[in-house]
């Protein structure tokens, strides 16, 4: 229960004036509400006679959590967090161990050295692209560090698995041609193994951790990040494959199998794998704007994994039309829908924005927030100046109280724009009071640098037009006729 110093007490008058406001300051929003009826707060101190008025949005509640109230319940040994974390950690490290060693006995001690050393130069790229894209609500650390390691280790390891079998199959069973058997293996079979092991992780983090996946950007991310730990592995196989190539033949300088390999995998086509893998991430991320029942719910991921497999068979297919048709399937089809999924991830970062724009005000007019809080929270230059600000006058501990307030925020709009379009979240009101209680701790240091940062955004109120200088009319020293 949170209660206001300036509101009714338990037996005062319960009465809501207009806005959403008491006879004394601001209501409270009630739960799954769009702020027109909201409940008063109760159980605070009457204001005291004679005192001065109090701005609504310096008001203050007072919260009353109850006594044994806990952001972390006490669970079983065997439902423990950090059992589950160490698991999922000595699994990885496990596939990660397997994969190093298959590699390393590919391609040679040099070759992985090799592959290594060429295979990381695109994935701070890809990963700082995936980060800016993610800047209204980024996902936690622990998410991304987990696409990144199941992509690098456990679908590298399964997917190198499953295709060597599947083209060991085909070759022994199908066609006796080896050249026919990793053709069709490529543009059938890698593509529903690859992306099925990708898309797990996707899945995985849409099961489990579904507050950290909101939306298409949301889905894009994930789905990214793992692809380019799928892409990092698979890099290190064919370029240290192709350096074991050219010592056996002697290649060496620019016609060697070693940079045209890089020049394909790592220049020309580094974002190959995150596209694929994202259709699969913006299926996952339709269903999470979607209501419980609707159709899109399940039909958009299963949507998504098809146009992932589409996408890869096309991309792996060209490879057997020839120089010529791998470079027309490149500019006719791969660089429009890669601009066309860009184009998607940038409106929908806007999207949040918007959301946040339409859904804050409502906390705003209950007091919890500046009336400007809104205006800034929903523009990235001001979210970055208030950061600046805090960090300017009072260090990088102040920028990261203003950086988690931010992330509050955002998650409280979404906590709400759920519920206003019919999916409320089964623990609505804890989680939004949760999120209030952690805003209102931080509130003291991000609210004036916000509200500050707000008038950096906001269109400048233009000057009024004084009108054409006349100067008065004179009537002589007698003054104006009568």
């Amino acid at each position: 229960m949170y209660s206001h110093p300036h509101s009714p007490g338990p037996s005062g008058s319960q009465h809501t004036g207009p806005n959403g406001y008491g006879p004394t300051g601001p209501t409270y929003p009630a739960p799954g509400t769009n702020g027109t009826n909201p409940t008063p707060v109760t159980g605070a101190v009457p204001a005291q006679q004679g005192a001065h008025p109090v701005p609504s949005y310096e008001q203050q509640p007072q919260f009353a959590l109850p006594k044994r109230w806990r952001y972390k319940p006490r669970r079983a040994f065997w439902e423990s967090k950090a059992l589950r974390a160490g698991a999922l950690i000595a699994l990885l490290a496990l596939c990660g161990l397997i994969i190093l060693a298959i590699v390393r006995q590919q391609t040679g001690t040099e070759g992985f050295l090799v592959g290594v050393a060429l295979a990381v130069l695109p994935v701070p790229l890809l990963v700082g692209t995936f980060l800016w894209i993610d800047r209204v609500e980024p996902q936690p650390w622990r998410n991304l560090v987990f696409c990144f390691a199941w992509g690098a280790c456990a679908a590298t390891l399964v997917a190198l698995l499953a295709n060597s079998y599947a083209t060991h199959l085909l070759a022994t069973t199908f066609t006796s041609n080896p050249g026919e058997s990793d053709t069709w293996g490529g543009t059938f079979v890698a593509p529903l193994v690859e992306e099925t092991c990708k898309g797990t992780a996707v899945l995985l983090i849409f099961l489990f951790r579904r507050r950290d996946v909101q939306g298409i950007v949301d889905g894009v991310v994930v789905a990214g990040i793992t692809a380019t730990g799928f892409a990092f592995t698979e890099n290190i196989l064919y370029i240290g494959n192709a350096f074991g190539e050219d010592q056996v033949l002697g290649s060496t300088g620019l016609g060697s199998t070693t940079i045209a390999t890089f020049f394909i995998r790592v220049i020309m086509s580094p974002f190959a794998h995150p596209l694929f893998t994202s259709m699969t991430g913006v299926g996952f991320g339709i269903a999470a704007m979607s209501r419980r029942g609707q159709a899109r719910r399940w039909l958009a991921p299963l949507g998504g994994w098809a146009i992932a497999m589409l996408l890869h068979g096309i991309w792996n297919g060209s490879s057997s039309l020839g120089q010529f048709g791998f470079l027309l399937i490149y500019a006719a089809f791969m660089v429009p829908v890669f601009t066309l999924l860009a184009w998607l991830a940038v409106w929908s970062r806007g999207n949040e924005l918007r959301t946040i724009r339409a859904q804050l005000p409502v906390y705003a007019m209950a007091g919890w927030l500046a009336p400007l809080e809104p205006v800034a929270l929903s523009s990235m230059k001001a979210r970055k100046l208030a950061r600046d600000l805090a960090r300017g006058s009072r260090g990088t501990a102040a920028a990261r109280t203003v950086r988690e307030y931010q992330s509050f925020a955002t998650s409280l709009a979404f906590l709400r724009a759920r519920a206003a379009r019919g999916d409320a979240d089964p623990d609505f009101t804890v989680r939004e009071q949760e999120l209030l209680h952690h805003m209102w701790q931080r509130k003291a240091l991000a609210q004036p640098v916000l509200v500050q940062a707000a008038y950096s955004v906001l269109p400048p109120v233009p000057p009024a037009w004084p009108g054409p200088q006349v100067p008065p009319p004179y009537y002589g020293p007698y003054g104006p006729p009568r």
